[in-house]
C-alpha cells in the first residue's frame, strides 16, 4: 500500500509483515549523507564569502597607496628627504646697525663734547701739509668773540651767537696767517655767519713767538668757510710792510694749506667721538 508519491513501500499487501530493515537503513544513511554535503558546501560557500570581505577590505585600505598610483603622481626626488642629511640649526637673521655719522657731533654742541683748545686743534710746533712746513707762531682762545674781530665782522659773530675763538699763527719766508676758528652751537648758526660776513672787516691777526705784528696797514688776504658748527676765518699777508698780491706765492699757499688743515681737524674731531660712541655702545 502506497502513502503518496515517494512513500515507504511496507510488503505487497501484507499489513501484518515484518519491515524492511535493510532499506530503512539504506535510506536513513542516504539521507545522513546528503545532510553532511549540505553542511559542508554551506561551510566552504561562508569561507568564501569571509575571505572575499577581507580581501575586499585590503583593497579598499590600500585604495590610496603610492602603491595604486601611476609613476607621474609619486613625490618628486626633491621632496623625499634624504635620510643622510640633517638639517643644521637655523638662526634669525640681524641687521648690524649703521654706522655712526662723525658729522652729527660736530653739527651740533649737545653732542660735540670732546676737549677744545688751540693745542688740541693745532698740536706740535710745525705744520706739514702737502710737503710744505711751516713753523707755528702764538696761539689763543677767548669767548669774547668780537674783540679778535674787525670793522663789520664782531657784529656778525656776535648775532649768531659765537661762543670762542681759538686763534693760531704759522709763518714760512716772511709770509704770515692768523687762522681763526668761530665756535657756534649749532651749524646752522655757523652756516649763517660765514654767509653774512661781507669781508668788511677780518678776524685781527695775531703776532708774537717770532712773528711781528702784520695785517694791521697793509693789504691781507681774507677768506671765510665752515663745516659742522665751525666757521674759520684767516688773514694772511707778508711780515713787513709789503701788501699781499692776487695769487702772492707766499701768502696763498700757506692760506690754503692752513685751511685745509683745519678742516681735516674739525672732521677727524668728528671721527674720533662717533668711533668712541659706537665702540662704548
Amino acid at each position: 500500500m502506497s502513502f503518496g508519491q515517494g512513500g515507504p513501500s511496507w510488503g505487497s499487501g501484507d499489513s501484518g509483515g515484518a519491515p524492511d530493515w535493510a532499506a530503512l537503513a539504506e535510506a536513513s544513511e542516504a539521507r545522513a549523507r546528503k545532510k553532511r554535503w549540505m553542511m559542508i558546501g554551506g561551510a566552504v560557500v561562508a569561507t568564501l564569502a569571509v575571505g572575499s570581505v577581507v580581501a575586499w577590505g585590503i583593497v579598499s585600505a590600500n585604495g590610496s597607496s603610492t602603491a595604486d598610483k601611476p609613476a607621474g603622481r609619486l613625490p618628486g626626488t626633491a621632496d623625499i628627504p634624504s635620510a643622510g642629511k640633517t638639517p643644521g640649526p637655523s638662526f634669525a637673521e640681524t641687521t648690524p646697525p649703521p654706522p655712526l655719522n662723525p658729522n652729527d657731533f660736530i653739527d651740533s654742541a649737545a653732542k660735540d663734547k670732546a676737549p677744545l683748545t688751540a693745542d688740541t686743534l693745532y698740536p706740535g710746533k710745525t705744520l706739514t701739509v702737502g710737503g710744505h712746513v711751516y713753523t707755528k707762531g702764538a696761539t689763543s682762545r677767548t669767548t669774547d668773540c668780537a674783540s679778535v674781530a674787525t670793522k663789520g665782522l664782531p657784529a656778525v659773530l656776535k648775532k649768531n651767537g659765537c661762543t670762542q675763538v681759538i686763534r693760531a699763527t704759522y709763518y714760512k719766508s716772511g709770509a704770515a696767517v692768523t687762522i681763526g676758528v668761530a665756535v657756534f652751537d649749532t651749524k646752522a648758526a655757523a652756516t649763517r655767519a660765514k654767509e653774512q660776513y661781507d669781508f668788511d672787516g677780518a678776524i685781527l691777526s695775531l703776532p708774537g713767538s717770532g712773528v711781528p705784528t702784520f695785517c694791521r696797514t697793509t693789504v691781507c688776504r681774507s677768506t671765510a668757510n665752515s663745516v659742522g658748527r665751525y666757521t674759520y676765518f684767516t688773514n694772511g699777508g707778508h711780515t713787513t710792510d709789503k701788501d699781499t698780491t692776487v695769487k702772492d706765492p707766499a701768502v696763498y699757499p700757506l692760506g690754503d694749506d692752513l685751511q685745509e688743515f683745519t678742516f681735516q681737524q674739525i672732521k677727524r674731531r668728528g671721527e674720533a667721538q662717533a668711533s668712541a660712541a659706537a665702540t662704548a655702545g
